[in-house]
């Protein structure tokens, strides 16, 4: 992102790790914005820029940076994001892996570093796990996961061997659907790789996976999905992933390995532009509200988001409304009849893909909420923006910052 400095100029892009937290929070507090606040982006642990500061005297301060981006104003007033380039030796991706269980830190944790090492505990140097975002009444965790894309494989499979070990199906309990131990593992680019390529790697995790853990089984989607490329909501839709995981009921032929077992279940293995989750709750417990909300936004919704995915569940005595938010491929350089709901546009390989930002899906729940006479209690963003991952790959890869997850202070709830 260019941001406009004193006299004109350009302040440079800081490698920084990004939270969106309240005005006046502290640094290491969990990635939301309580009661719909203005979010704010705070950057912390990084070196010292020309044009950056501290918010206070000493080391213990963030370094803060206010984000105005400069819009490109294209066709029906949409705002487009000028990206920055960043040049590295590597081609980036990234695994958002999601494991069922959050509420045993040490065995996510364990997870997590299973990425980091070989067998022998050798470190990889080209590997880094940037965030752990886990929610104790879902009993999910995100593992996100980043190295070159032909390093990337390698790592994933280390880290899914160490969850199947650790954890069991047939005694997991959360509020969150999920068929797998290891119930997804999407990869998605970050800088100088396609999808298709992705898409690759995917397949090849799914394959050797089912060879070094007998009984586990794959589902594929998007560019692993071949050649019918199903997304991912389409698979789950197909394998009942919604309904719950009575196997011997559901018949579930995998695409490869097993029959899924009651101990390993069956994991999602795939490939697509980058998707963001953002989480809205709102303050109430009636789930037929909160069920209307989010079908209100649901880009399958002729007037909802494009590229939104929505699911209410009961969350903390509240209702939240939990968000996929696809990248979605803007071939045209222009945005549909919904550019007035800020979609953020990026580049991955010369092609643009553009995403709606967290801002507007908070105020459009907000807007929908009040209808009812409700409030919005907070806000989540689980991990990173597509171009907050690049960045944070970047300049952990380049600073040799394995558990790069930790100067973030994760986010364990």
């Amino acid at each position: 992102m260019q941001q406009g400095g004193a006299g004109g100029g350009v302040k440079p892009q800081m490698p920084a790790l990004e939270n969106y937290v309240l005005p006046g929070s502290r640094p290491g507090q969990r990635t939301e914005a309580a009661g719909g606040g203005r979010l704010r982006i705070v950057l912390r642990h990084c070196p010292p820029l020309a044009g950056w500061s501290r918010s206070g005297a000493g080391p213990g301060y963030p370094w803060r940076w206010e984000p105005q981006p400069e819009p490109q104003t294209g066709r029906g007033g949409a705002a487009r994001v000028k990206m920055s380039s960043t040049k590295v030796g590597f081609r980036l991706a990234a695994c958002l892996l999601n494991v069922s269980e959050a509420r045993k830190k040490d065995i996510v944790e364990k997870i997590a570093k299973a990425a980091l090492s070989d067998d022998n505990g050798q470190k990889h140097s080209q590997a880094t796990v940037l965030n752990i975002f886990s929610d104790y009444d879902y009993n999910r965790s995100v593992i996100t996961i980043a190295a070159p894309i032909d390093m990337l494989g390698n790592y994933v499979i280390a880290a899914c061997t160490e969850a199947f070990r650790s954890i069991d199906m047939a005694i997991q309990e959360g509020i969150h659907p999920c068929l797998g131990a290891v119930d997804l593992v999407p990869i998605y680019p970050l800088l100088d790789v396609g999808v298709e390529e992705c898409g690759k790697v995917a397949q090849s995790i799914a394959e050797i996976l089912t060879l070094r853990v007998p009984g586990c089984s794959m589902f594929l989607f998007g560019q692993a999905d071949q050649p019918e490329k199903r997304s991912l909501v389409q698979r789950r839709k197909q394998l009942g992933w919604f309904k719950g995981r009575d196997f011997k009921s559901m018949e579930v032929k995998p695409d490869t390995g097993a029959v899924p077992s009651q101990r390993y279940g069956l994991t999602g293995v795939g490939a697509s532009p980058y998707v963001m989750n953002c989480n809205v709750t709102i303050d109430t417990q009636d789930m037929a509200t909160g069920k209307d909300i989010a079908r209100a936004i649901r880009g399958s919704n002729t007037r909802g988001l494009k590229g939104v995915q929505t699911m209410a569940f009961p969350h903390n005595g509240k209702i939240e409304i939990a968000c996929n938010v696809e990248s979605f491929e803007d071939q045209d350089n222009i945005m549909t009849a919904q550019e007035d709901f800020g979609y953020i546009s990026y580049c991955v390989l010369g092609k643009t893909f553009s995403y709606v930002s967290p801002q507007s899906i908070e105020a459009q729940i907000k807007k929908l909420a009040s209808n009812y006479g409700i409030n919005t209690a907070r806000t989540a963003l689980v991990g990173f923006t597509p171009e907050e991952c690049k960045h944070c790959a970047t300049y952990a890869l380049k600073k040799g910052i394995g558990e790069f997850w930790r100067m973030r202070g994760g986010m364990f709830m």
